[in-house]
């Protein structure tokens, strides 16, 4: 029976793949669903899914509404497409509408409503993501300006600091705000126990705690070595090898020395002592300036000891917030791309379906939130690559709108064809490529 363990957690990743695909096809499709209706273009189909019909309902204005069997993808016909994918117009019906009606074709609508229509799938996804970027801003708030202590994480060694404290200096350096408290910890030497002064019911008093930045595992990263080993959020790690760790700066040199081999790790977790081994993975890094760093990392995310209270956020702040986080990812990717192209990095950092649906079943594990999250981090991706200029993409429509816009005319059902074909090998021999990453890096 040892099996049953192996297939649940397969059905579970599938089922949070399934589920995260599902909403960004339904956000994308609707997008060029709602601006099409709103452009004068009537939809025949919006289908869930390809394959056999599960589901279907007619409504009002004679649009069918489907779940298909196979749900890893989805579409919306327009009146007159001779297929979901809005490649051609159906000569055979187009041949039977009058003026009015051919208006309600996507092949018969002005090319504005066209482009419009084609552009506002890729558009929703990314006003999708802002909405959760935002929404998530909204609801969790930031951290408050001052250095006040919030709940208290469980720790090895002393730690006398209260909740509620208001940390004025750390090792005799003040701390008037939280940015200085951060510079501070970021500069302070590794030590088993620091001395916070702290102000505490109208009192100053010195106090013991661990290290500002300890080697607090804050998160787990996606695809890392201490997932595979099983760290968990709030692990502390004691020491790596022989050698005691204070602060979470001690880890990246040391495990960075091991380049690749395997690293002795000793962790505290509530109350107990732990040693794992694990091997630290070559990952390429985005840096600031818009390039890579190669580096062997374990997968630990940093953070201090305790929580910050935060300030409320508010839609004017978190919107601008949530546009400069798909900037990020949008800018990012890009990059990333390039400088695969280029030999940079390695093209292992691309993922096909398998590694997509291993990261969904990861996030839905790690959360609600993450699962969230995650789906608006990858509606994000989608809206991105549905505007790359390949043809049967959403960008590869723009481009040949774009060339009707300057020509006068649209390309020739010939070099259309022609086009569309090399885009489909094109768009195949991508997803063989980014499966075979899957399987083989």
């Amino acid at each position: 029976m040892g099996f049953l363990p192996e297939f649940g957690n397969l059905f579970f990743t599938l089922g949070a793949f399934v589920v995260a695909l599902s909403i960004i096809v339904t956000v994308h499709e609707y997008g060029h669903y709602i601006v099409g209706r709103l452009s004068g273009i009537h939809a025949e189909v919006f289908s869930l899914g390809f394959g056999p019909v599960l589901l279907k309902r007619t409504d009002k204005r004679g649009t069918q509404w489907q779940i298909a069997l196979l749900p890893f993808g989805g579409y919306v016909k327009f009146l007159g497409d001779a297929d979901a994918a809005s490649a051609g117009a159906d000569e055979e019906v187009m041949s039977h509408l009058d003026a009015k009606q051919r208006r309600r074709t996507m092949h018969g609508a002005p090319l504005w409503a066209r482009a419009a229509t084609i552009f506002a799938g890729p558009a929703f996804n990314f006003i999708f993501s802002i909405i959760v970027f935002a929404g998530f801003l909204a609801f969790q708030g930031l951290p408050a300006d001052t250095p006040r202590v919030g709940a208290l994480y469980p720790m090895p060694g002393v730690v006398e600091l209260q909740e509620g404290d208001l940390i004025t200096a750390v090792d005799g350096q003040p701390v008037p705000e939280l940015s200085d408290y951060y510079t501070v910890a970021s500069e302070l030497e590794p030590a088993g126990e620091v001395t916070y002064t702290v102000e505490r019911d109208g009192a100053m008093l010195d106090v013991i705690g661990p290290h500002p930045l300890p080697a607090r595992a804050a998160g787990i990263a996606l695809n890392s070595a201490a997932r595979d080993a099983g760290l968990q959020v709030g692990d502390v790690v004691t020491a790596v090898g022989d050698t005691p760790v204070w602060s979470f700066a001690e880890l990246p040199p040391m495990v960075g020395a091991a380049e690749g081999a395997p690293v002795d790790l000793a962790l505290w977790r509530d109350g107990e002592t732990l040693e794992v081994q694990l091997t630290p993975r070559r990952t390429d890094l985005p840096l600031p300036d818009g390039g890579f760093e190669t580096r062997w990392l374990i997968g630990l995310q940093s953070g201090t000891f305790f929580d910050h209270p935060t300030r409320a956020v508010g839609l004017g702040e978190a919107v601008p917030m949530a546009v400069a986080q798909i900037g990020g990812i949008v800018s990012n990717s890009i990059s990333g791309l390039w400088h695969m192209v280029t030999g940079a990095i390695s093209t292992c950092n691309l993922s096909g379906p398998v590694g997509i649906a291993t990261t969904s079943g990861e996030m839905a594990s790690d959360g609600l939130a993450s699962f969230i999250w995650f789906i608006a981090v990858l509606s994000t991706a989608v809206g991105l690559l549905n505007l790359f200029p390949i043809p049967v993409l959403d960008g590869g429509h723009l481009v040949f709108h774009a060339y009707e816009a300057i020509r006068g005319r649209p390309p020739s059902d010939r070099v259309m064809g022609a086009l569309m074909t090399t885009g489909l090998v094109l768009l195949a021999a991508m997803m063989l490529f980014a499966l075979g990453n899957d399987l083989f890096c």
